[in-house]
């Protein structure tokens, strides 16, 4: 039985708003000595919480939690250990896990936003500057005055252009150099021209300048881009959360001497100590110790499971109980975790490969602009007989009008309005292309544990059981914290029960609690132990001196799960049931749900092989998990869903992620997913449509630059609304 103790809901403020997982809870400490992972902060109230406690912590300095990432950065003395931290945070309610500093960086990912939102700010300020003035010149201002607003107008367009242009100029210079044409290039080349043109206006003299009009250009072209990175910028590698989550140190035996080393400097044959509550290091073989070993983030089994002299473990599993010796069979690179995080690496590079509807639509798009606009200022040049103000006007409108700002806005405004729509049930977009995948899903594949089920065990017989026997096993099960021990002793204490008075209470790690009752020895724990047949279902098993009987489980529901399968099933789409534990437990989880196709006692390859079977077969396939033995198929997948109290590794390698407890979305999320394609392909029609009318306008010369940049914003103004209809 285990020594993690039963705690309660780690803040109200989680269960009244699991939504404020949106919100950030403050940067990383950079000088911070211990980094850990926290996966069940969901609020401001778990930031007021975890931080104020640590402050009174003796030996830390500082604590700052980020509840995007739910990563914790402690800066602490020496004398401050990993588990005196995590010790403190489950006093709390909280569980956590180490991460090792090293293999994070998430820095350029957050400068990249930084220096969008930025250049979108100049460009934006610069625009309502440049608007005014040219209020002045569209009211009638002439000579002298309105070249004094062109040329303050050109003073304030040129660094802005400069300045906020370059996210477009550097993908452009990048693209053509590698012999590609992509949106950004036709973009850079409208933007150019156009502030050449306007430039050139000015000190002639001219009636038009154009200044607004590329700054406009610029500001929505940003948007666009901004909303696409905000789209995408809460994706992060699976991978790289996998390799953080391999112990970075281990206790080392030699000649029964303890050291703390690197993971990486040990060697096949050393021996560590893994103390209850820590996570093993490595892949090894016990050597001496018993204790029970949690395995539910590796294979979902939802019971501990008995290790003694000779049992294999495997790096990443939690010990329970007792202290073990481990002697070390593979470690660091070579070790089952790693070799797991490989795998996801892998799924997740083939997943990338998946593009979206603006990207296809943009190769077969882009190339066409520029040809245009040197045709129109060829020809041009010859209807006018060498008038090259008339050809480079006409051609810069042409390039203006063509540009395809529209088409850069199509999808990111559509996924912002879904993602609106979907936060206010529930899930969370992390990655652009999700909804577009998830459109195309026609089967499902759920895990078990903690993903239909709450991974929290719930007594079905207590009726059958005399008031002794409930008290006795009160007494027993409130000196242990295995899952079934305090389930049951929750269920009991709410029926109103007291304990019994049992003397010399202990526990026997790996079998259960003992103790005296009225000169008998009384006991709580496995079949075997007690000496009675185990039963074809999940129990603690009763023993009060030659009587026995057994407390029988059942996994508890997550909120929503026969909804979401009866909904799904309406949908058409297959549903399948794959989960690593024991096949009694996921049949009866099985037939409870009504889900025909189930399959129990699956490694993480061999979930992730199986959806790629089904893929290969022609399926879309979404897989919905939440443990590390579910990371490599949620990355395998066409696209995936966790819940927002999945380990991190698992959240960073899902599309979406479940805010509350209640998992019924999902399948109003397939069906806005199709709705919001509809509104894409509708954007790309629409800006196809604006094509065939203005660019005939702008090639036979009907239109300045000034009136295509007009008609050019509201194609994109037009294509923002007909996506804010998912609201």
């Amino acid at each position: 039985m285990n020594t993690a103790t039963f705690r309660p809901s780690a803040c109200p403020a989680c269960d009244a708003a699991p939504a404020a997982e949106a919100l950030a809870g403050g940067a990383a400490l950079p000088d911070a000595r211990l980094l850990l992972s926290v996966p069940e902060a969901h609020c401001a109230a778990c930031i007021a919480t975890i931080e104020r406690d640590l402050a009174r912590m003796e030996g830390v300095n500082s604590a700052r939690l980020n509840l995007t990432l739910k990563r914790l950065s402690v800066d602490a003395a020496a004398s401050v250990g990993i588990q005196d931290v995590i010790a403190r945070l489950d006093r709390l309610g909280y569980d956590a896990h180490e991460l090792d500093p090293g293999t994070l960086s998430m820095t350029e990912t957050d400068k990249q936003g930084r220096e969008l939102l930025m250049r979108l700010g100049v460009a934006g300020f610069a625009m309502m500057n440049i608007m005014l003035l040219s209020v002045a010149v569209w009211s009638g201002a002439e000579g002298p005055t309105r070249d004094m607003f062109h040329l303050i107008s050109a003073l304030i367009a040129i660094p802005t252009v400069a300045f906020s242009g370059q996210p477009f100029f550097r993908a452009a210079f990048k693209g053509v150099r590698a012999g590609r044409m992509d949106m950004d290039a036709p973009i850079s080349f409208a933007i150019i021209l156009t502030l050449i043109i306007s430039i050139y206006e000015t000190l002639q003299s001219g009636e038009h300048a154009y200044f607004e009009a590329v700054v406009m250009l610029i500001f929505f072209l940003l948007a666009g881009r901004y909303l696409d990175f905000r789209a995408r910028a809460v994706a992060r590698s699976a991978a790289q959360e996998l390799a953080a989550l391999e112990v970075p140190r281990a206790i080392r035996l030699v000649n029964g001497a303890e050291s703390t080393v690197p993971v990486v400097g040990l060697a096949v044959g050393d021996l560590v100590l893994v103390r209850p509550g820590g996570r093993v290091p490595v892949d090894g073989v016990v050597t001496a110790g018993k204790s029970e070993i949690d395995r539910s983030l590796l294979t979902g089994e939802t019971l501990p499971v008995y290790a003694a002299e000779g049992s294999a473990l495997s790096a990443g599993e939690v010990n329970l109980t007792g202290p073990l010796t481990v002697r070390v069979t593979a470690a660091g690179k070579d070790s089952s975790l790693h070799r797991m995080a490989d795998l996801v690496a892998n799924a997740e590079s083939a997943r990338t490969k998946y593009t979206t509807l603006a990207e296809r639509a943009a190769r077969a798009y882009a190339p066409t602009i520029p040809l245009l606009s040197i045709g129109a200022f060829i020809v041009w040049m010859y209807i006018s007989g060498g008038d090259l103000r008339l050809a480079v006007n006409i051609a810069a409108a042409t390039l203006i009008i063509t540009c395809p700002c529209a088409l850069g806005l199509a999808v990111p405004a559509v996924v912002t309005a879904a993602s609106g729509k979907l936060f206010r049930k529930g899930l969370l977009i992390k990655d652009g292309t999700a909804l577009e995948r998830l459109a195309e899903v026609d089967t499902v594949v759920f895990d078990k544990t903690g993903t239909l089920t709450m991974g929290t065990p719930a007594p079905t017989n207590l009726d059958a059981h005399t008031d002794t026997q409930s008290r006795v096993a009160l007494a027993l099960a409130d000196a242990s914290a295995h899952p079934l021990a305090q389930a049951l002793a929750r269920a009991l204490r709410d029926r109103g029960i007291r304990p019994a008075r049992v003397d010399e209470v202990r526990e026997i790690p790996g079998y259960g609690v003992e103790g005296n009752w009225k000169g008998q020895r009384v006991r709580l724990g496995r079949a075997s132990w007690i000496g009675v047949a185990p039963r074809d279902m999940t129990a603690a098993y009763l023993g009060i001196g030659a009587q026995s009987d057994a407390f029988t489980f059942t996994d508890m529901l997550r909120p929503g799960a026969e909804d979401v399968v009866k909904g799904l099933q309406a949908q058409g789409k297959a549903v399948l049931l794959v989960s690593g534990d024991a096949p009694a437990a996921v049949r009866d989880l099985a037939q409870r749900l009504g889900i025909q196709d189930w399959h129990a006692e699956a490694l993480p390859q061999d979930k992730a092989s199986r959806i790629s079977a089904l893929q290969d077969a022609g399926h879309k396939v979404l897989m919905v998990g939440d443990g590390l033995n579910d990371t490599v198929a949620l990355s395998a997948a066409h696209v995936s869903i966790s819940p927002a109290s999945a380990l991190d590794a698992a959240r960073a390698a899902s599309d979406m992620v479940l805010l509350g407890r209640d998992i019924a979305p999902i399948s109003d999320a397939i069906r806005i997913a199709g709705q919001s394609t509809r509104r894409i392909r509708e954007n790309f029609v629409q800006s196809g449509l604006y094509n065939i009318i203005f660019v005939p306008i702008a090639l036979l010369g009907f239109a300045t630059p000034l009136w295509a940049a007009a008609v050019m914003s509201i194609s994109s103004i037009t294509v923002t609304l007909n996506a804010l209809r998912l609201k």
